[in-house]
């Protein structure tokens, strides 16, 4: 296997001028970019010329996150203003759904078709299986610029080209400047298909928020709490989008589900739900190494080996409640895939998904799926070489924490 790419910067970020000069502008917007609710309210509203933002429980969740992104270490002033901008977007993401909703009340009497949704840790073919699964024209899916912007400003409904797409398209310009190496680890375009996680967050309950910071006060905090009524918020945001750009049947994905399996089963009764499944040890080294090589965009240096042990602990705890729930969810209902047995015969497990969820795998879907595997070979881009070593950990670290995993799913 050829040899991978070794990122020697992890702890003490270094930046090309072009990124520098990204980053340096985005500090220079950080007075007026404050980590505090009721700037972010505020702004959100003028933004929009919308003010009701839906039940407000969501504020103590806000509250906390905000605590919690202030207590991080390092976090410099473009940081901050990146973690403003996503903030916002949250708020008028809520703003606008209250008021799409409040127009057409119709929305909520849409009755959705049972989900088709992936459920497995990044590194285990998720993404891969996501987009081949999207090819075809059966499933309803999200780019991700519409997950980050679901619903269109009041001024900007119908505008040709999109504006939201013309923003994500500077928005990934900049990422791939200052994080150039992160297409390596999980490719992003705009037209990407994305994670229904990126929902999830509108209801600032989700555990897409740990991936961004490094912030334990917020995991305790969203681990106390029954995710149930999250899910609801995101059946009515699927509904909606549903609403606004049509789609017959969700194809969904998220690594979350992994440990709220009966959340989903209770939100998605009628969900088909595949588990992905690989060896934990390579999977949670890859993870922890895009997750310390991204936190580049809020701090330095970078504590990669306290982010490590983080990771090691939440990963154990994901898969421990998978182990757990995974049979709330019936053989009638699911299936597991292992990632080299994906990797030997992708096309198959294409028609396995298909077959398990009752649609047929036309020559129209098939052709779809062989064109889309014929542009998106594994490695294309590379890849990033990892070790324990680069984390502070050792092998024994890994081995015995995922024993339980690893007896059940992929012995």
């Amino acid at each position: 296997m050829t040899k991978g790419l070794l990122l020697e910067d992890l702890n003490r970020p270094r930046f090309s001028p072009e990124a520098q000069q990204i980053l340096d502008v985005m500090a220079a917007m950080g007075p007026n970019c404050p980590l505090d609710a009721a700037a972010l309210h505020a702004n959100a509203s003028a933004d929009t010329g919308l003010h009701d933002f839906g039940a407000a429980d969501y504020r103590e969740r806000l509250e906390v996150y905000l605590a919690a992104l202030r207590d991080i270490d390092g976090l410099h002033p473009a940081g901050v203003v990146n973690f403003y901008g996503q903030l916002l977007q949250l708020l008028k993401n809520r703003l606008l759904l209250t008021d799409l909703l409040r127009r057409h009340p119709e929305i909520d009497d849409i009755q959705l078709q049972p989900a088709v949704v992936i459920a497995g840790l990044p590194r285990t073919g998720t993404t891969h299986l996501h987009n081949m699964l999207a090819a075809p024209p059966t499933f309803r899916t999200m780019p991700y610029w519409e997950s980050v912007e679901p619903f269109p400003l009041p001024a900007e409904a119908g505008v040709e080209p999109d504006p939201r797409r013309t923003r994500m398209d500077v928005a990934v310009g900049v990422i791939n400047t200052v994080m150039p190496h992160f297409p390596l680890m999980h490719e992003m375009t705009t037209d990407h298909v994305h994670e229904e996680i990126q929902l999830l967050a509108n209801d600032f309950s989700t555990m897409l928020f740990e991936t961004l910071a490094d912030a334990p006060a917020w995991r305790d905090y969203y681990q106390v709490h029954d995710q149930t009524p999250h899910y609801r918020y995101l059946t009515r945001q699927l509904k909606a989008m549903q609403f606004l750009r049509g789609g017959r049947r969700w194809l969904l994905k998220s690594p979350q589900h992994l440990e709220q399996v009966p959340v989903l089963n209770r939100v998605f009764p009628d969900s088909i739900v595949v588990f992905t499944h690989r060896d934990p040890v390579p999977v949670a080294l890859s993870m922890i190494a895009m997750i310390t090589y991204s936190a580049r965009m809020h701090r330095s240096p970078v504590p990669v080996e306290q982010i490590a042990r983080y990771w090691l602990d939440r990963l154990e705890q994901m898969l421990s409640l998978l182990v757990r729930d995974r049979d709330t969810i019936g053989p009638e209902r699911s299936i597991d895939i292992r990632f080299d047995d994906f990797m030997a015969d992708e096309l198959g497990v294409a028609e396995r998904v298909y077959d398990l969820a009752g649609e047929p795998f036309t020559e129209l879907a098939r052709a779809a799926v062989v064109d889309y595997l014929a542009g998106h070979r594994r490695g294309r881009l590379g890849r990033v070489e990892t070790s324990y070593e680069m984390f502070g950990l050792t092998a024994e670290d890994l081995r015995g924490r995922f024993a339980a995993y690893v007896e059940r799913f992929l012995a």
